[in-house]
């Protein structure tokens, strides 16, 4: 078949493939020993009419060499040295391979070789259950390369997207012989890069601490960034960039790699004598060992990779695109997302109707559109020892039922949403009673526990019968328009009576997605915001099923700037679900303005999650002022392109949010810390037009009376005691309004703009900008 024109080119007649993206070009080539041989993954080489177009690029090798030549009768073909594709065992190639199998003999020895291709329009879906990326006629193009050994055969699919400078790849691996096949290890996909000094950067973290940034120098020697907790983890997400020494936020090369999968994963980084980087994405082969019947095909999921030479903002463009046009699908896709209140961190476990109304009633004045109903609602679940697995309601604390109180919170002009766990039983509990081998344990050994609970064993296609029936009856119980997904505990005791052990935690995620499909794919209405105990399972696989991901149950404003802009180097705001909580933080006990919990919370999709009714009236205008702000720009918010600054100076960070053309609309700046007669400060606002002229606006906000304790006397006609009857009576009224900031100027003048100065220690004037330890404001920016 002909190359595609535009997306695909088939090159010569060895062949070389080349993906062409807008921006980037991913080349490969059939060596002559049938090999597929990497020669290019980074800016755009144009049309190449011939192997002579390409031929600069391609690594040499030398005549004679130390390592194993690959046949006698070419001793300058080594595999060892050659930049490969896809990689086996026992060919001379030393470093980590992507596929070792055990072959039905015992050997261990592959060597793959190209048999032909095939040229798609579009995508071609995965078989196996698998979600992968979709695309819009036009928007995209596949090409399909066969390999074989013997007995095997393996099936490479690239696809590229053009718009989202992105290729996705993935492999399929059929066992045509009459033996079983064991796989150890299949990767998604493998690339080798030149050495260009690169840096590693990886997203890590723990619970309530999830995906901060890391950066360490890449040296000779193998990283990996992996999770076997049965999960995507909050320990490290899937997505990691290659970034050249020196890159910065704007400027510089970049490499990303992620992986549509929510299990188990794998990208591993090594820099080998050679001075060559391979990188492969795919399921962890830790405890992986999966029997290949005669005539069974086993496919990966699928990864990601993209490129930029704008630095890591010209890199987060490219897949926030990509997750936006090509993962996130179905009514939700590019809707706005309405604002929350959740029960959770208001009442806990300790509901009731009268007062879930009573917060529902305090929430629609504040200006919430939607009201969830957290934990607690089902069962005997008065704390988290007990309940989970028994989805009907407990009368005591809902006597009319769901349907009656979504009906309740609809009248009042609300949607309705409801908290669920179908993953995971409590062995207190009636479904654990009946079936204790539903539950995922060694038989005859004490399981160990986790939020005191079990993982139920979604292998098994009775299990998953049972969960889609127990949650269709719920969700179709009541007019319920968006569900929180929580999962609270990771894997342990692998066994299943369904599948191997080494087979459990693939099959698994298998099941859930089953589930996933089978219970909202015939509710299309609803809106499902996934959480694992906060970003767990913060990936693109998830992403496929829910088109927002809670990023962590630390909800400090100071922590979620870390968790939340580390997220934005791999996924964008409209996936980040964020709220304001009550001050001190349950996870920190840090206190922070009101401002800022807004201020950080509205940098993706903002919820509330607290007691509306235990705010001063003060407080509530606060919030009604707020909720007003963000609906006002909730396109920018949740849709905008964002763009972090690099660091003007320590403790401080700036965000801002772009329109579809480039336009700045939003800035946020924020500190994070606060040193005292600090410099004057610059405010970096990119994108700007220099030749057109700009208001920039602060929203308005305001500050706490008690914030200041004994200096409000400084300013108060009358005296005010820190504490004090009259200082709370004053902070119940009224809040101490921040000083309006309004610059205009030209593009050019306002890209670097000087602000007003802070406090200092030393006074306080119309200007002076009061904004403490953790302060911070958001800009709008208009044209003038």
């Amino acid at each position: 078949m002909p190359s595609k024109p535009g997306l695909i080119e088939v090159v010569g007649t060895e062949p070389a493939f080349h993906l062409r993206a807008d921006g980037v070009s991913y080349l490969f080539r059939v060596t002559r020993h049938g090999h597929l041989e990497h020669v290019h993954f980074g800016p755009a080489l144009g049309h190449l009419e011939a192997a002579a177009d390409y031929e600069p690029l391609v690594v040499k090798q030398a005549s004679g060499h130390s390592g194993v030549t690959y046949t006698e009768s070419d001793p300058g073909y080594c595999l060892d040295y050659v930049p490969q594709e896809v990689s086996g065992l026992g060919k001379g190639d030393y470093r980590l391979p992507s596929v070792e199998v055990r072959l039905p003999d015992g050997g261990t020895t592959t060597d793959l070789r190209y048999v032909g291709h095939t040229l798609h329009e579009g995508v071609v879906p995965c078989q196996d259950g698998l979600p992968t990326a979709i695309a819009e006629p036009g928007q995209a193009a596949t090409l399909e390369v066969r390999l074989a050994d013997g007995d095997l055969e393996l099936t490479l699919f690239y696809t590229v997207f053009a718009a989202a400078n992105t290729v996705t790849r993935r492999t399929v691996l059929t066992n045509n012989g009459a033996g079983p096949v064991a796989i150890r290890r299949l990767m998604s996909q493998q690339v080798d890069l030149p050495d260009r000094g690169f840096d590693l950067v990886t997203f890590d973290g723990a619970w309530a601490a999830e995906t901060h940034r890391h950066v360490r120098a890449v040296g000779r020697g193998i990283y990996i960034n992996s999770s076997a907790t049965g999960f995507s983890s909050n320990r490290h997400n899937p997505g990691v960039l290659l970034a050249r020494r020196g890159a910065g936020e704007d400027h510089g090369e970049v490499y990303g790699f992620n992986l549509v999968y929510s299990g188990n994963h794998y990208t591993a980084v090594e820099l080998s004598h050679r001075e060559q980087v391979r990188v492969q994405s795919g399921i962890n082969p830790v405890g992986f060992d999966w029997t290949l019947g005669s005539g069974e095909r086993f496919e990966t999921p699928e990864a990601v990779l993209s490129y930029s030479s704008d630095g890591f903002n010209g890199l987060s463009a490219n897949l926030h695109a990509f997750v936006g046009d090509h993962i996130v699908r179905g009514e939700w896709a590019d809707r706005p997302r309405p604002v929350l209140l959740n029960s959770w961190e208001a009442v806990s476990f300790d509901i009731n109707e009268r007062n879930l109304i009573a917060m529902a009633r305090q929430g629609k004045r504040l200006g919430v559109e939607l009201f969830v109903l957290d934990d607690g609602w089902f069962g005997d679940r008065n704390d988290d020892r007990a309940g989970l697995g028994d989805w009907d309601v407990n009368p005591k604390k809902l006597p009319d039922g769901l349907g009656g109180l979504a009906s309740k919170v609809r009248d009042l002009g609300l949607d309705f949403g409801l908290w669920v766990e179908p993953e995971m039983v409590n062995p207190d509990s009636k479904l654990y009673r009946e079936h204790p081998d539903w539950a995922i344990q060694l038989p005859g050994r004490e399981p160990s526990l986790g939020r005191h609970q079990l993982v139920l064993d979604l292998t098994r296609p009775e299990i998953r019968d049972h969960i889609v029936a127990e949650l269709s009856t719920v969700l179709d119980s009541a007019p319920i328009s968006y569900v929180k997904w929580d999962s609270n505990r990771t894997f342990s005791d692998l066994y299943s009576t369904a599948c191997p052990a080494g087979e459990l935690p693939h099959r698994y995620v298998l099941g859930l997605y089953d589930v996933l499909r089978r219970v909202f794919g015939p509710r299309p209405q609803i809106l499902l915001e996934s959480c694992a105990s906060g970003g767990n399972r913060f990936d693109l696989g998830m992403l496929c099923f829910s088109p927002q991901v809670w990023a962590s149950d630390c909800t400090d404003p100071i922590e979620r700037l870390a968790i939340q802009l580390g997220l934005s180097y791999l996924y964008p705001p409209s996936t980040i679900g964020a709220h304001v909580t009550a001050s001190p933080s349950e996870q920190t006990l840090r206190a922070t303005p009101l401002s800022t919990r807004f201020n950080v919370a509205a940098i993706g999709v903002l919820g509330y999650e607290l007691d509306p009714r235990s705010l001063t009236p003060s407080e509530r205008r606060e919030v009604r002022a707020q909720i007003a702000f963000y609906k006002a720009h909730r396109a920018t918010c949740q849709y905008g392109r964002l763009r972090r600054a690099d660091p003007v100076r320590p403790g401080q960070l700036t965000v801002s949010l772009h329109d579809a053309d480039g336009e700045p609309r939003l800035v946020g700046h924020y500190q994070t810390r606060l040193t005292a007669a600090g410099p004057p400060e610059w405010l970096p606002i990119p994108g700007l037009d220099a030749s057109r002229r700009y208001r920039v606006t602060a929203r308005p906000q305001s500050h706490s009376i008690r914030d200041f304790g004994r200096l409000v006397n400084h300013i108060s006609p009358v005296p005010i005691r820190d504490g004090g009857t009259l200082q709370r009576l004053v902070d119940r009224h009224y809040r101490m309004p921040a000083n309006a900031e309004t610059y205009s100027g030209t593009g050019a003048t306002l890209s670097r703009l000087q602000l007003a100065p802070q406090f200092d220690g030393s006074g306080i004037d119309d200007r002076t900008r009061l904004l403490g330890e953790y302060g911070s404001t958001l800009y709008v920016v208009e044209a003038e």
